[in-house]
This record gives C-alpha cells, structure tokens and sequence, in this order.
C-alpha cells in the first residue's frame, strides 16, 4: 500500500468536511427526493446559499442537504416556505447559544 500523499490527505479532507460543496444541483434533489425548483426556493428565501461552481453552477454541503431535509419536512406538515425558513434559521441559532453557554459553564467550572 503507497504512503499517504498530500492529495490523498486533501481527498479525505474534504469527503469528511460537512460544509465542502461537493454535490451539483441535480444530484442533491435526488438525494432529498425533491425537484431543483425546491432547492432554488430555499436560495431564494436565504435558507441556504449553495457555492457556485466555475461555470455558475450550484454545489451542495452535506450540511446544506441536512438543512433542505429539515426544510422539506416541515413543508410537507403545511408550514409556507419562509415560516418553515425562520423555524430552521431559529432552531440553529438556539443550538448554537446552548453551545456557546455549555462551553461558558464548562470554562466557569475549569
């Protein structure tokens, strides 16, 4: 087996890094089983801003297809598409203040 090179090292990187646009337009609504229109929807309400590829295509994250299914599940429950986006946008900004406030407590504590 040839050692690691960087390439190799920057190939794994990058298929683990949730936030590397790694999927096209096409491939992320099949994924969701969803249509591109869905997906233009949420750039549209600025749930999501997918990375442009050289040529001015879309390009997904894994997180970016986490936050389309979220997305997805609540308006398929009835929710409009901007209320289903504040929801989403909402609960991301909770988590990320429990976070900030468990490392504040864990560093009061240390």
């Amino acid at each position: 087996m040839a050692p690691e090179g960087p390439e190799q090292q920057s190939v794994e990187r990058k298929l683990e890094d949730d936030d590397y646009p790694a999927y096209s337009m096409g491939r992320a609504a099949e994924i969701l089983g969803t249509t591109p229109g869905f997906l233009r929807s949420l750039d549209k309400a600025k749930l999501i801003t997918p990375l442009r590829s050289p040529g001015g295509h879309r390009r997904y994250s894994r997180y970016q297809l986490r936050i389309a299914a979220r997305a997805r599940e609540l308006i398929d429950a009835g929710t409009p598409v901007e209320a289903a986006c504040r929801i989403i946008i909402l609960e991301d900004q909770l988590e990320e203040a429990k976070r900030i406030n468990a490392e504040m407590r864990a560093r009061q504590q240390g």
